[in-house]
């Protein structure tokens, strides 16, 4: 088969120098096979040079590419992409480097979609949802995520990634960690709490936190998405929290989790990034880390959606 760029096939350049040896001319051999002169030339000229071999396909790329990524350069990003499982905005704003020259490099380099791999290992997934439709909404406030994220304690002295997993179970049956998030769906800035529970007395109490912390950047918060779990749903604390503070409810279709998009993935960036991105010498050094993980997401750590930008920016816009 013929490579993309190809305007002529084996078989055609082979016809074009059997008519030319056969004595027709060139301008004649071009009009019949709709092709320039100067492709019936090339292609004789090759054949008189190599024979059928220098007829055969070969590749467009330009013998030199002064401008091409240097090796070295090459190996930085593929370094930093399976250290940091992120793409190509993120890596940009990392290693200094232009996004695109990033995304070329990891195409050219085979590497899977990040949508493809679980991002604390990296390892592939088997089933993977993909999705155009996305949406965002015009103005801070309009929309609040808001999710519970629950994590396994860390024991004092540290669990299995001190430890290694040779060794016997450590902390279990000390609980859970109930980690409460709120993410504003325009700006991204995000808000979290590591509570004991998700008690409906508990959600209500960090909604009105939560809300309190976005006032405080200038935003008003209009309405608040959750799951259909029952403190959501039914809990008078809930509900009732939401009526003072003149916020509506909404709900995400049952059995749909991604409806709720932006929580879910934060989620998933709270705990490559924060929740099991070292290993944590006790539970209470873990928690006391989140505010400042907090400080660095919203203010420093460059944003895919944003187009590199940190949520911050889009207040300061």
């Amino acid at each position: 088969m013929a490579h993309a760029n190809a305007r002529t096939t084996v078989y055609a350049r082979k016809l074009i120098v059997a008519r030319v040896r056969a004595g027709h001319r060139p301008g004649e051999v071009a009009k019949q096979l709709g092709v320039s002169r100067q492709t019936v030339y090339k292609w004789v000229r090759r054949w008189r040079a190599e024979g059928e071999a220098g007829l055969a396909d070969r590749s467009s790329r330009p013998h030199h590419m002064p401008r091409t990524t240097a090796p070295e350069r090459v190996e930085q990003i593929i370094a930093a992409r399976r250290a940091h499982h992120a793409g190509p905005v993120r890596l940009a704003a990392i290693l200094g480097i232009a996004a695109s020259t990033i995304g070329a490099v990891l195409r050219r380099a085979g590497l899977p979609r990040l949508a493809e791999v679980d991002r604390l290992t990296g390892e592939l997934l088997r089933g993977v949802r993909h999705s155009g439709v996305r949406y965002e909404r015009e103005r801070p406030g309009e929309q609040l995520h808001v999710d519970v994220k629950k994590l396994g304690r860390v024991p004092d002295g540290g669990g299995w990634r001190v430890h290694g997993r040779s060794e016997e179970v450590r902390g279990r049956g000390i609980g859970w960690d109930y980690v409460h998030v709120a993410i504003d769906d325009h700006t991204r800035l995000a808000y979290a709490e590591v509570l004991p529970d998700e008690r409906t007395g508990t959600c209500a109490g960090f909604l009105t936190r939560a809300v309190a912390w976005f006032a405080g950047h200038g935003v008003t918060i209009e309405r608040v998405l959750t799951d259909n779990a029952k403190s959501y749903r039914i809990g008078k604390t809930w509900i009732a929290a939401c009526a003072s503070l003149g916020i509506a409810r909404r709900f995400i279709k049952p059995g749909r989790p991604w409806t709720n998009g932006k929580a879910e993935r934060f989620n998933r960036t709270l705990q490559t990034e924060w929740a099991y991105a070292t290993a944590w010498a006790c539970n209470d050094e873990r928690t006391a880390a989140l505010d400042g993980w907090l400080e660095h997401y919203n203010t420093a750590r460059s944003h895919s959606a944003l187009g590199g930008r940190p949520p911050i920016s889009r207040l300061a816009a």
